[in-house]
């Protein structure tokens, strides 16, 4: 498995070499910028007050989890939003939860017919067992960034390559929450029943038939505020259909600014837009109209949880206060996946455009993209994730202790982990940008 691994991290250095701007569908990368840049014109447009103001605005829903109605205010704020940027043209995806429809179909097939459910029994209650199907073990809570759990040098959950382990997990308990009125902002529990999810798109002025999904979920769970986890992602996407959206801007290709649901109980939202949409792509509607409802995917850019990377629990459990100097951010392809090798091309696109347009930290490739809302896309597409840290290794060994617990609020994180998100925004924008032909008219 290590030598696989070495293979595919070889053909990504020999990759870097040679690639310059990833582009699919019979694009061709745009010759090198000019003086005068317009994607660094708008790389420079995002700002970090606006960010923390989009963060800050999606906590007011709390945790947002699905099937309540927190949630379900949040996703009209998030459309209403999108309209006030100019990105007017939003639609929703609607579909039932839990549902085969809204799951692997693969995995129903390998379970014998039977979809994956995603939600608990309602009956479940208040104290957050309704949350169900969550994909990380344990639960409880622990202090604002001190011990998680006693370490380990074992190999469960996490690495031995990093020796130290803190303890990781979902906080089911709704009177771990200190703060009374977010306790009671959170209190509804999950149903099953119809869920909606938003978006819009940029359409391109040259081939309107073409598109790259922008993406993030909205959804969150464990009591807290979900700031990070995914109120970053979600912040990041909407920052950047704030910037394509203004007068003056046109991209040759489109792109699609997606804000998941249910990706906290199995990546539901993905799956029921990939089950939905999937057959429609590239078909003009009404014929002769020149509008392309589903333009066809030329991939898809996933963002969760973009803001805490403070290192490795120490020997004691406890995880820095302050984000650590080599902060970065991880830019992630699944090397086993169908679309490995394009998926490797975006990913080195997304960081080439890191390169060039961040200004604090910088992007980091990996191989291993696992638990996000790009898995439905990745045997279908160009499909990649960027995160603060690698999902498996670094997440699954406690290096985010916020993850899914009460602390994971706006008040938690520093500018310094606001920037880190900013950052991989302005990576996305700088490679989307470049890959759709973005320019600004003066």
């Amino acid at each position: 498995m290590r030598s696989k691994k070495r293979l595919v991290l070889c053909g990504v250095v020999a990759a870097l070499s040679a690639v310059t701007v990833f582009a699919q569908g019979g694009g061709q990368a745009p010759a090198a910028p000019a003086a005068d840049d317009p994607i660094k014109t708008l790389v420079s447009q995002l700002d970090l007050a606006k960010y923390k103001a989009t963060i800050k605005g999606l906590t007011q829903f709390g945790d947002r989890r699905q099937g309540t109605k927190r949630n379900r205010d949040a996703v009209d704020w998030i459309e209403a939003q999108l309209k006030s940027y100019g990105c007017t043209n939003t639609e929703r995806i609607i579909y039932q939860h839990p549902s085969p429809e809204a799951s692997d179909p693969a995995a129903a097939a390998r379970q014998g017919g039977a979809a994956r459910q995603g939600a608990a029994p309602a009956a479940a209650g208040a104290a957050g067992a309704a949350a169900g199907g969550q994909r990380a073990a344990g639960g409880g809570r622990g202090p604002v960034l001190g011990p998680m759990a006693e370490p380990s040098r074992g190999r469960e959950g996490g690495s031995t390559l990093y020796g130290n382990r803190g303890r990781t997990g979902v906080n089911n308990d709704a009177t771990a929450q200190p703060d009374e009125k977010l306790r009671a902002l959170n209190a509804e529990p999950t149903t099953p029943g119809e869920r909606q999810e938003v978006f819009c798109t940029k359409i391109g002025t040259t081939h309107p038939e073409e598109m790259y999904i922008v993406s993030g979920h909205m959804d969150g769970l464990g009591f807290g505020e979900a700031a990070n986890d995914d109120g970053s992602g979600t912040a990041i996407v909407m920052e950047l259909a704030r910037i394509f959206s203004q007068p003056g801007v046109q991209t040759e290709r489109s792109i699609r600014f997606v804000l998941w649901n249910n990706e906290e109980t199995g990546l539901n939202g993905a799956w029921a837009y990939v089950n939905q949409r999937k057959a429609l792509q590239g078909i003009e509607n009404p014929k002769g109209s020149g509008k392309y409802p589903e333009p066809k995917w030329l991939g898809n850019i996933q963002h969760d949880m973009m803001m805490f990377d403070h290192g490795m629990p120490d020997e004691t459990g406890v995880v820095s206060k302050e984000q650590r100097r080599e902060a970065d951010f991880n830019i992630e392809f699944q090397s086993n996946s169908t679309m490995a090798e394009q998926s490797m091309k975006l990913a080195l696109a997304v960081k080439l455009a890191a390169d060039k347009y961040t200004t604090d930290y910088p992007g980091t490739l990996g191989p291993h993209m696992t638990n996000t809302d790009s898995g439905p896309f990745m045997n279908l597409v160009p499909a990649i994730s960027m995160r603060e840290n690698e999902r498996g290794m670094n997440t699954g060994a406690g290096w985010s202790p916020t993850w899914h617990q009460v602390i994971d609020v706006f008040t938690t994180y520093s500018d310094k982990d606001f920037k880190l998100g900013l950052n991989a925004a302005q990576a996305t924008l700088g490679a989307v940008g470049q890959m759709t032909g973005a320019t600004v008219k003066k």
